[in-house]
């Protein structure tokens, strides 16, 4: 007696394994030059830089005068783009960007801190931080503002006019608006070079906090070797471009 026909074969069969999901580098420069022109006068800043930052990674990028280092933040966020090559930040071209676009990357997902200045000094530290959230689309920058102040420590100074605050306590409130704003880049210019030990220690415990909780990946741009050697890893330039 016929038991029937035989089920037919799939000649599809289940991977293995299945396909790794590609991780974005956080930052990457590919060959990248940067040339300044004044008249007949030309200035490279940046030589062919290759550059790559990884995903939650706190990187220190140590930096004389002149290695080109403000050019090259100044591309990571978008504030400026490449004479050749390609900056790229997660899976996105930013050299392929429209302006749209960038203004978006700009508002979200990167977050500048300098030396000094990061704040309108009129305002409260609540207004400084709110102030970015609110151009960012928040919903409720007031509250958030505040919630992000208290995480990292200054909450009773929430109220305080930027100006009449310390230069640890400014520092610390342009890190909590970074930490506000949930950017996923925060890219730190000489952070602690107008601080005393205490002080530059509070702001290096603040930057690595935005790596470990909130999974930020952080660059910090120093000429200081202590601090650069709090990171995850230290890249040197010199001219424009990484040595070693």
């Amino acid at each position: 007696m016929s038991e029937g026909p035989e089920p037919v074969r799939s000649l599809w069969r289940e991977p293995e394994h299945a396909p790794e999901e590609i991780v974005w580098p956080a930052l990457q420069f590919r060959d990248v030059f940067k040339i300044y022109r004044s008249g007949p006068v030309e200035t490279v800043a940046l030589r062919g830089l290759d550059l790559r930052v990884e995903q939650k990674e706190l990187v220190a990028v140590l930096c004389p005068s002149g290695c080109g280092k403000s050019t090259m933040l100044a591309l990571a966020a978008a504030l400026d783009q490449p004479s050749a090559g390609e900056v790229r930040a997660g899976d996105e071209s930013l050299t392929r960007m429209d302006e749209p676009d960038l203004a978006r990357y700009r508002a979200h997902d990167v977050a500048l801190v300098f030396q000094s200045d990061n704040l309108w000094a009129g305002l409260s530290a609540r207004e400084n931080v709110a102030l970015g959230l609110r151009l960012a689309g928040h919903e409720n920058p007031g509250d958030a503002a505040q919630d992000s102040l208290a995480a990292f420590g200054l909450g009773a100074r929430a109220a305080q006019r930027a100006g009449a605050l310390s230069g640890g306590e400014q520092q610390r409130v342009a890190i909590a608006g970074a930490a506000a704003r949930e950017a996923a880049l925060v890219l730190a210019d000489e952070p602690t070079g107008e601080l005393d030990a205490s002080n530059e220690q509070l702001v290096l415990r603040a930057l690595h906090r935005l790596r470990e909780q909130l999974g930020s990946s952080v660059v910090i741009v120093t000429h200081s070797e202590r601090v650069a050697e709090t990171a995850d890893r230290v890249i040197e330039m010199r001219d424009g471009t990484v040595v070693g």
